[in-house]
């Protein structure tokens, strides 16, 4: 029986980088969602299907398989068993990936490939949703976030580090307002599941909370061969 990690939280809380350093620590196969909107996105622009067109996007999907391997620690995403890794990073698919991902169908596709994936394989896998719909029988539930101000200050870092010029207030005004927007969207919205355990993460550095992290991993997997 494969294990599942379910890593939920808010924008800018760090949930990818914790979980890639997780998987890498654990052997699992970190599970890139966002990735894979971009391999369909990707099958909708080869095939000529527009953005706006929801009837032929909804009838491409029983086409459409996704799925990630790994090679040489780098994950690969196989695309109707095609690498496409080289591809779907650019601004035109992402553009894609953004305005396709709203459809119902393209997400319930989706959904039921990430599930088949974790039902094979022991993967972490991150997002707004992971533990309370994608995978709500993940053994390890964890929702990751820090405070507003945190958050900001990380993202601000990040962008100045790049020579960006951007303001700190504005920064956090914008994750306060996403922070919402996600909690009270009618589609799958941001909540801490029931049995999920609260890492806040305003204090600690990556490796502290990877090591809190795999610290309830361990926990639970103790707690399971009882």
């Amino acid at each position: 029986m494969s294990i599942n990690i379910a890593i939920d939280g808010p924008a800018g809380a760090g949930k990818s980088t914790i979980a890639k350093k997780l998987a890498k620590k654990l052997g699992f196969v970190y599970v890139d969602t966002g990735a894979m909107y971009r391999a369909m996105a990707y099958y909708f622009l080869q095939h000529g299907i527009a953005a706006e067109d929801e009837k032929t996007i909804a009838e491409a999907c029983p086409r459409v398989e996704v799925t990630i391997a790994y090679e040489g620690g780098e994950q690969q995403v196989i695309l109707n068993g095609e690498n496409v890794n080289g591809v779907i990073r650019t601004e035109e698919v992402g553009n894609m990936a953004s305005a396709t991902s709203v459809y119902p169908v393209v997400r319930t596709k989706l959904v039921e490939l990430q599930q088949q994936l974790a039902a094979k394989t022991d993967v972490i896998m991150d997002g707004r949703d992971i533990g309370t719909c994608v995978l709500p029988g993940a053994q390890v539930k964890i929702y990751l976030t820090a405070s507003s101000a945190t958050r900001a200050k990380r993202r601000y870092d990040e962008l100045t580090a790049k020579g960006i010029v951007c303001d700190l207030e504005e920064i956090e005004k914008d994750i306060i307002d996403r922070d919402y927007r996600d909690m009270h969207r009618e589609t799958s919205p941001l909540k801490q599941a029931e049995d999920a355990v609260l890492v806040d993460s305003s204090e600690l550095n990556i490796e502290e909370v990877v090591e809190a992290i795999y610290a309830i991993y361990e926990k639970a997997e103790k707690e399971q061969k009882q």
